[in-house]
């Protein structure tokens, strides 16, 4: 099925965006170096990156029904976070940015499908689209989601934008999962300067008033909420908790897919660039991988074939002891069978007639994606008409035994 996943970014200064990562970027190894009248506290991995393998672990965790996933940031979004986004793969689609215009045409193209994915096609459907609009607007293209994550994003609202923002996406696009991060103020004590982490923050909070926010939020729209963070502060002061703090909200009263499909509105994202991957849903890329997997094992099984016959003819010139082909044949490693390799064992076996040698469907079957794909030998006999040539029965596929690709 087509999963969809949407991206909002608050509209910010490219240059206050790099600031804020130079800024946060800041505990190896929860060491804190000291220099002349300052404390350098550095995060590794850097903690925008902790922040969203957090969204990304909680994901995986919890896998997501409908498996559409939108991400809200702040100004501590780039292309270089875009990438990292990408490695939802099972939960991307639609990206929502607001930002420019312009830097999400230069990024776009950036997000298209490269020539790994035609070879190695995913899974199930992805389709990325860009979009340039605010977290504030209601779009109905939002609703139905499992999970929206909102990072280092409330910190830079002003009182009326942080009033609309619980009423549009706790009430309005009401998603099962609401993921929430921000500054924790009670952290900055142990930064050089005391003043707000990104000039464009209109406050950071301390744990007490974010959970005070969170709580009331929660409670107005039947969520519950559960407090954790990332960016574990250094030896002697975990009094301050983590750099930052993180509310996962959990909806009450799950609305049903009628009444999200009933809702109509409007659309008010611009939509900026769209692109659709490669992947085993579509007949073309799908047939193309079965084809691809079956001439690797029927070759695989051929160059096995071969190498024993040619040992077989070896032999009665290896009788003397001094013989340096029997000494070369005794010492070939004896291979070690995977559960995959004994399964294998149990179904039919190739067998040559004349020049041709033959694989049994039942045999190619066994091999895991190839069952995983096709499920049983009629689907994996589809697949193969017209494209692989079978014996008369369709039971086996057919190559020659020699070719020159051999030699």
């Amino acid at each position: 099925g087509l999963k969809e996943t949407s991206a909002f970014l608050s509209q910010r200064n490219l240059k206050t965006m790099a600031e804020n990562n130079i800024e946060c970027n800041s505990v190896v190894g929860g060491n804190v170096e000291e220099v002349p009248n300052k404390k350098i506290i550095k995060f590794n991995p850097p903690l925008y990156k902790q922040r969203y393998q957090f969204v990304k672990n909680l994901v995986e965790q919890h896998q997501p029904k409908k498996q559409r996933f939108m991400i809200s940031a702040g100004t501590g979004f780039c292309l270089g976070n875009t990438s990292l986004l990408c490695q939802y793969s099972d939960f991307i689609g639609p990206r929502e940015l607001a930002r420019p215009s312009e830097y999400l045409k230069s990024i776009g193209s950036r997000l298209s499908p490269c020539m790994g994915d035609h070879l190695d096609p995913r899974e199930l459907d992805l389709v990325i689209t860009l979009y340039h609009g605010s977290v504030l607007e209601k779009d109905c293209r939002l609703l139905g989601f499992d999970l929206v994550a909102c990072i280092e994003l409330i910190e830079h609202f002003d009182s009326e934008d942080l009033a609309k923002f619980p009423e549009v996406v706790f009430g309005y696009t009401s998603p099962a999962m609401i993921v929430i991060s921000t500054p924790n103020s009670d952290f900055n004590s142990l930064f050089p300067s005391t003043v707000f982490r990104d000039s464009d923050h209109k406050f950071e909070w301390s744990r007490m008033q974010f959970q005070t926010w969170a709580l009331d939020v929660a409670n107005r729209y039947s969520y519950s909420v559960e407090f954790t963070g990332v960016g574990e502060p250094p030896a002697g002061a975990e009094d301050v908790g983590y750099c930052t703090q993180i509310g996962v909200f959990r909806k009450k009263a799950k609305s049903t897919e009628s009444a999200v499909l009933e809702h109509h509105g409007e659309h008010v994202y611009e939509v900026i660039y769209t692109t659709s991957y490669p992947s085993l849903q579509q007949m073309n890329y799908c047939r193309r991988v079965v084809t691809y997997l079956v001439y690797r094992e029927v070759h695989r099984m051929k160059r096995r074939c071969q190498v024993s016959r040619r040992q077989h003819e070896l032999e009665p010139e290896s009788a003397d002891p001094g013989n340096p082909t029997r000494k070369f044949i005794s010492d070939l490693p004896v291979p070690v069978l995977t559960e995959a390799d004994k399964a294998m064992e149990m179904t039919p076996q190739p067998f040559c007639i004349g020049d041709k040698f033959y694989v049994p469907l039942e045999r190619i079957i066994a091999c895991p994606r190839l069952r995983h794909i096709c499920g049983n030998v009629e689907k994996l006999r589809e697949f193969l008409a017209d494209v692989v040539e079978l014996n008369c029965d369709g039971s086996a596929v057919k190559v020659d035994l020699h070719d020159c690709g051999d030699y």
